[in-house]
């Protein structure tokens, strides 16, 4: 069987042993998971520490957790769920990413119609996580903890004013759910998707259910891992999850973005299907758009983007309605610069200004001005600079720079006005954009360092960050407020 090149992007040290077979463990800060050879790129630019000679092709090596993109990422998934104008977690749909959105990762406006009820909804028959909180330096207060451990997941705050958790990844790709509530601090197990997602998103629609679409689901059976075209609706009044109509492409690290007209526009992602045969693997970019319709509960084609397939990238509803398509990457992994603007009244992509420097990972939050806050991404080297997008210009233009490079971060837009970015690889710092000073100041320390985490802003004003990776898959969350 003849050996496929990974790209230069993946390349392994010299020191690594010979990959012989179908699955490796790859040691990403001190962690090892199973996932075939061809698919060590799907979770972003990991950092090699050294890795395991593998032979024969029988089960994968359970070493150790897995982490899986965000949000979509994106900085995680704007419209996934969570943060209204983050571009790590909106309501509106989106990757990691959420978020991440970026993920992930994404788009940025809350939902529409509905009041916020009582956040003491009942969850009987689930699991409740750890409740308490433990006041730490920096605004940052420890909540109760998820009842399963898990990153590229979503968050989407429901207009009951609970915060639905939704797939993601914790050593295998999950398809639990969870609920947290603001009035008892606790996270409550709630009816399960369909299927195992990671890398999906989930958007609040008008009328209250939430639409997951797309996302990764791996197959340890039959060694396969692949993006998804189904998608599915939770009801917050059953806890259920029921199959709605079907993508016309699988993709997974795409975003999804609730329109003024209650559409649902998906962008992106990757479509793949990965064996343990090298020789059968396939990964496409994705440059088709799509559009659910809640009323009939199918997706139709739309334009097709012009410079921004792939994943990584982000997606920003705008005051004017149109929808900011920002960065992302070939399945190569090299970045682009590229944006455009998508019109729902003509269902066109239309190109616009680049960006200052080429992105993925990043985010992208929308302002209360009406301009756009790009920050950070994965790069070479990885971004701390950030900028801004004038839809009146149509163009983009630095803004000071973070302390640090981030990707896989979450920046959420507060109600005072201020953006909170927080964590990325392997970091637990936080700092605050200031539009009107065009300036970030640091604001502390989070309670554990986080990426591919979930930022979901509540009613009450307050922030929860949810799970993502770091030296393990976490389950903790933690308040800003």
């Amino acid at each position: 069987m003849a050996r496929t090149k990974l790209p230069a992007w993946l390349a392994i040290p010299s020191s690594a042993a010979r990959l012989v077979g179908c699955f490796v463990p790859v040691v990403e800060s001190r962690r090892s998971y199973p996932i075939p050879i061809r698919r060590l790129g799907r979770y972003g630019a990991f950092r090699f520490l050294g890795m395991v000679a593998v032979v024969g092709c029988s089960n994968p090596i359970r070493t150790g957790p897995r982490s899986t993109g965000g949000a979509p990422g994106s900085g995680g998934i704007l419209g996934a769920g969570g943060v209204v104008g983050s571009s790590g977690l909106s309501l509106v749909g989106g990757s990691f990413g959420a978020g991440g959105s970026g993920g992930s990762n994404a788009s940025t406006v809350g939902p529409t119609g509905g009041v916020f009820g009582s956040s003491s909804a009942s969850m009987t028959g689930g699991v409740v996580g750890t409740a308490g909180s433990t006041a730490l330096p920096g605004n940052f207060t420890r909540t109760g903890s998820l009842t399963v451990a898990r990153e590229l997941h979503t968050a989407t705050l429901l207009q009951n004013g609970l915060v639905l958790i939704a797939g993601g990844a914790n050593g295998m790709v999950v398809a639990s759910t969870e609920l947290y509530d603001p009035g008892l601090g606790t996270f409550a197990a709630t009816g399960s998707m369909t299927t195992t997602r990671a890398s999906h998103t989930a958007t609040l629609l008008p009328g209250g259910k939430v639409l997951i679409a797309g996302g990764e689901h791996t197959d340890n059976t039959n060694y396969q891992s692949l993006a998804l075209a189904s998608a599915e609706l939770y009801d917050p009044a059953t806890g259920t999850f029921t199959a709605t109509g079907s993508m016309s492409t699988s993709r997974s690290d795409h975003t999804a973005t609730l329109l003024t007209n209650g559409k649902v526009l998906i962008a992106g992602g990757e479509s793949y299907v990965y064996y343990d045969m090298p020789t059968y693997n396939t990964d496409l970019a994705v440059a088709n758009a799509e559009l659910y319709d809640p009323m009939t509960g199918t997706f139709t084609a739309t334009g097709s983007m012009s410079g921004n397939a792939g994943a990584g990238l982000t997606s920003t509803l705008l005051q004017n309605g149109k929808v900011l398509i920002a960065g992302g990457a070939s399945v190569s992994g090299a970045s682009f610069p590229n944006a455009e603007l998508y019109d729902p009244a003509a269902g066109i992509f239309a190109a616009t200004g680049n960006m200052t420097v080429a992105r993925y990972r990043h985010t992208a939050t929308l302002l209360p001005s009406g301009k756009v806050l790009i920050t950070g991404g994965s790069g070479t080297p990885d971004l701390s600079s950030a900028e801004q997008y004038d839809p009146a210009a149509g163009t983009f233009t630095a803004t000071s720079s973070m302390s640090v490079s981030r990707y896989f971060h979450t920046a959420t837009l507060l109600p005072d006005g201020m953006v909170l970015v927080a964590g990325g690889w392997n970091d637990a710092s936080a700092e605050l954009y200031d539009p009107a000073a065009g300036a970030f100041t640091a604001k502390g320390n989070m309670t554990t360092a986080r990426y591919r985490h979930t930022a979901t802003l509540l009613a009450s004003g307050s922030l929860i960050i949810v799970g993502g990776g770091a030296s393990g898959d976490l389950a903790s969350a933690e308040l800003y407020q």
